[in-house]
């Protein structure tokens, strides 16, 4: 039996390959929508894709099981549970029931209901024929069981959550109950996706050291006890959650992504004015003491519009999506740009903050920062993107288009700036619920990064805002909508807590 995890970082998604080696043909669990991993790999292991199974209809990523179905010719399986649920699967497959086999030769699949995340949620018992026709070697469990957790059971709302919680009890203790102890769990997600929480930074482990370790199966848990726990714990509900539901329920549109990623025609400069709605030069200036300092420097951005944000929004225009890092986001960018910068934390945060069914342009440093942010946007249903503007901001500034900045400024800075009781300089850190609770800045205010855009009304008006987070990549995600919302006086904190604490400043809990 060959088995294979892909994983996704930016996503902490797992999705899996199992192939009968001597029969020659493969299944793939839950699949990503860029699925030339997955072609690819086959291809070179010799295997044909002959099936492709959904364990759920999944909430955080937009599937690509549709995708590979088309590409593979193989069947489509998913769970025959979802009839009469709120999300329904929409598109041709082969329903499966509890206790159905898939079969790959000498390797099988069998199917167990276990609902509690969804309704529908299916898990997967992997049999090895070369070794034990009768003992499985593997759970492919989804998001019902985690290492070190379970599932969330909030996903279809507050009406459902407490029944789906006791379903998922059901779950633990009866179908869980006879399966063997050298039982490796596959799970569908590690550590850093939203899916449950307190999840364990191994991605795999056995049910015996689960039987012990999770805190969610413990025998001595009664099914009131356990629907409290799990329901205090739940991590923070994205708003997109239920769109990645709506689009994989009715399955997402076909990409074609064998033939190559979509979406990086070089757009020009003039080109992506008109696309983004800049109908002539901005007045850009950045003023205030200090201003183009650099780090410590206060400064106010001033715009050609009124300060709503509601000149680049308007009907048919199109959003920029900056993937390059804080200090160059800061010392210069297109104005309403999204400062979500290149790397592995690209679908997160564009599926928080960036609008769905708006076109989308991108500036990069490089061609393989913006192919990779592609693919990043196309795995939460973000697919219209149109192209990148050619020759990135170098090339805007020599065609006489204006930037605008976020002055950056340093912990050491920004504390001695608070002592001295500097009048209208306000703190906001973007960070989760968690790291704020673990100590913050004396006199901040909280609201998390993906939560701003609705809490904009919460955000002080007047004087200077310190965005803080971790590092300084959320913050500068934060400070990119509040510029786009028209806050001006912004400052992003470089290095984040984590450069304040590294210079000894006090914290608070």
């Amino acid at each position: 039996m060959f088995f294979e995890r892909i994983e996704d970082k930016g996503l902490a998604q797992y999705s899996y390959v199992i192939a009968c080696e001597r029969a020659g043909v493969a299944a793939v669990v839950d699949p990503r929508r860029d699925i030339d991993v997955y072609v690819d790999l086959a291809k070179a292991r010799g295997f044909r894709i002959t099936h492709v199974l959904e364990t759920h209809i999944h909430a955080d990523f937009a599937s690509g099981a549709c995708e590979l179905a088309a590409a593979t010719g193989a069947e489509l399986a998913v769970s025959a549970y979802d009839r009469g649920e709120l999300y329904e699967t929409q598109f041709a497959h082969r329903p499966l029931a509890d206790g159905e086999s898939i079969v790959l030769g000498r390797v099988r699949l069998q199917a167990l209901h276990t609902p509690g995340h969804t309704p529908e949620h299916l898990s997967f018992l992997v049999f090895d024929g070369a070794r034990s026709a009768t003992q499985p070697m593997i759970m492919l469990s989804g998001d019902f069981l985690f290492v070190g957790s379970l599932g969330r059971p909030d996903l279809l709302g507050e009406d459902a959550k407490r029944a789906l919680a006791a379903k998922l009890f059901d779950s633990v203790r009866r179908v869980l109950a006879p399966l063997p102890d050298h039982l490796e769990i596959a799970p569908g997600h590690g550590a850093g996706s939203m899916c449950g929480a307190g999840m364990s930074g191994r991605a795999v482990s056995t049910l015996g050291f689960e039987r012990i370790a999770n805190p969610y199966l413990r025998a001595d848990l009664t099914e009131e006890q356990f629907v409290e726990m799990i329901l205090s714990r739940v991590p923070p509900f994205p708003d997109y959650y239920r769109r990645m539901k709506a689009l994989n329920a009715r399955g997402p549109r076909v990409l074609n992504v064998v033939n190559g990623v979509p979406g990086l025609t070089p757009i020009s400069v003039a080109r992506a004015r008109e696309l983004l709605c800049i109908q002539e030069p901005l007045a850009v200036g950045v003023v205030g003491a200090g201003a183009g300092a650099g780090a410590g420097a206060g400064g106010t951005t001033a715009r050609a519009e009124d300060g709503d944000g509601a000149a680049l929004l308007n009907g048919g225009c199109h959003v920029l999506i900056d993937l390059r890092d804080q200090i160059s986001f800061g010392s210069g960018h297109i104005h309403g740009a999204f400062g979500i910068g290149a790397g592995t934390n690209v679908s997160t945060w564009a599926s928080w903050v960036v609008p769905y069914e708006t076109p989308m342009l991108l500036i990069a440093n490089n061609r393989n920062d913006a192919e990779a942010a592609v693919r990043s946007l196309v795995r939460v249903g973000l697919d219209d993107v149109r192209g990148v503007i050619d020759g990135g901001v170098d090339a805007w500034r020599a065609a006489g288009g204006e930037l605008e900045r976020v002055p950056q400024t340093d912990p050491v800075s920004l504390a001695a700036r608070l002592a001295a009781g500097e009048t209208g300089l306000h703190v906001l850190d973007v960070r989760a619920d968690d790291e704020w609770e673990a100590g913050h800045v004396a006199g901040a205010q909280h609201i998390m990064a993906g939560e701003l855009a609705k809490r904009m009304d919460e955000v002080p008006r007047d004087g200077t805002l310190a965005v803080i987070c971790g590092t300084g990549y959320r913050s500068t995600v934060a400070s990119s909508l509040l510029a786009r919302a028209g806050r001006t006086n912004l400052l992003n904190v470089t290095g984040g807590m984590a450069a304040w604490r590294s210079a000894g400043l006090p914290v608070v809990v």
